[in-house]
């Protein structure tokens, strides 16, 4: 009999991450039509409601934007099966031109889509536990990529959207490079990570600071892998604050001299120390453009992507050992209830029966510390309340098993429902 934990909304307090951003659903074409769904700033949002608001001269246009917003809404209490999902490829840049803002958002929120914007991708590439994830979420201003203290937290690569008035950069946050592979899921983490470094304008490689520097020839190519135009590569020291002044200056020196790469700047990613200089250094290294996306979009993941990650996030924070790394968690139902909480139904799938019972704990007692610490972040983000049930199933060898890992993502392909 599978072990059932289903949580409703409670009122216990739990420490939990803020998620300050909102989800809308919208149609956007990349190469086919489909409903998908994407994060958007709320700031900017409001402002572009408010923008079109002040557009609609007559009473008429009024109704029949309030009978649209219905319909979407009516819309999005359909329920999807992973047997008619979608996938988007993440391998492949969109269209700029699908991107562009209307003349509302252009004219009163002043972006200028003129010779001068900037806009690229850009791939985050290091070792395991460098704080790739940390700086992905301080350039963006918002927690997309889940951080734990253990390495190898990122598994999928993140697409993380920032932008500003006059350039969209399109940020890649990789898994950690490993150049020990054994498993099928290592080998195809590194072809997402290869892929991004191949589609990039320019490359990020963070390096800890805290350690004794290193040639990272090695790593940079297993990354990149052997591209015959090489991108504009910048080496980030990070977690600068960890270590004295004086040795930033020597490492940096270090770095500087004996790595292939086009600059080297310290940073702190946890405080946000040094990131407006990487900024400006992408911003010097992208192609003049049009913005891939709407300039409201951060990210192109859809909402059940970061659910799964936000459980997965708290598998990492409260099981030690083997346990973070032989869990698989899949959404298989979101069901949309105007006049209910959310349904959400999860399955985690560990390789032994063994790894079953330390997830689920005596009389279900880590299951349920878990499922309510997940429940908690996932209403943050979701901003609402859900009815959130887990189950936790045994699936031997699954990290072997290429068919289950492309359709669980790995394969540099989401799905979009």
């Amino acid at each position: 009999m599978e072990n059932l934990a289903s949580l409703a909304a409670s009122t216990a307090t739990f420490p939990t991450h803020q998620f300050p951003f909102q989800i809308q659903h919208s149609f956007f074409k990349l190469g086919f039509t489909t409903r998908t769904t994407f994060l958007r700033n709320p700031h900017l949002c409001c402002q572009t409601r408010q923008c079109r608001s002040n557009a609609f001269s007559t009473k008429q246009e009024l109704i029949a934007l309030q009978q649209q917003q219905q319909e979407d809404e009516e819309e999005q209490t359909a329920s999807f099966s992973d047997d008619d999902a979608s996938f988007l490829s993440l391998s492949e840049k969109p269209d700029r031109n699908l991107g562009l803002l209307d003349d509302y958002e252009t004219e009163e929120l002043g972006y200028d889509c003129g010779p001068n914007h900037r806009s690229g991708y850009v791939a985050l590439l290091g070792k395991p536990n460098v704080g790739k994830s940390t700086l992905a979420n301080q350039m963006v201003g918002q927690k997309l990529s889940i951080v734990t203290d253990k390495p190898q937290t990122t598994r999928h690569r993140i697409l993380c959207i920032c932008s500003g008035s006059d350039y969209q950069m399109v940020l890649y946050d990789t898994p950690g490079v490993l150049q020990e592979q054994r498993h099928k899921l290592d080998s195809m983490m590194m072809q997402n990570v290869r892929s991004a470094a191949v589609n990039a304008d320019c490359v990020l490689f963070l390096v800890d600071a805290c350690k004794v520097p290193e040639k990272i020839d090695e790593v940079l190519e297993e990354g990149i892998g052997n591209p015959k135009d090489k991108p504009p590569t910048l080496l980030i020291m990070n977690k600068k604050d960890l270590i004295k002044p004086g040795e930033v200056a020597k490492k940096l020196e270090w770095y500087t001299k004996f790595t292939d790469v086009d600059e080297v700047i310290p940073v702190s990613s946890k405080y946000g120390h040094g990131v407006e200089d990487v900024k400006n250094w992408i911003l010097s290294k992208l192609p003049n453009g049009p913005a891939y996306y709407p300039k409201d979009i951060i990210s192109e993941h859809p909402e059940r992507f970061f659910v799964a990650e936000i459980i997965r996030e708290k598998i990492f924070l409260q099981y030690r050992n083997e346990i973070p790394y032989v869990c698989q968690v899949n959404v298989l139902s979101y069901k949309t209830r105007p006049k209910a909480k959310d349904f959400i139904q999860v399955e985690i799938l560990v390789e032994r029966n063994s790894q079953k019972i330390i997830v689920i704990g005596r009389e279900g007692k880590a299951l349920k510390l878990l499922a309510t610490a997940s429940r908690l972040d996932v209403e943050d983000f979701l901003q609402k309340k859900v009815f959130l049930e887990i189950q936790v199933k045994v699936k031997e060898n699954w990290r072997q098993d290429e068919g289950f890992l492309k359709h669980s993502g790995y394969g540099g392909q989401i799905s979009v429902v």
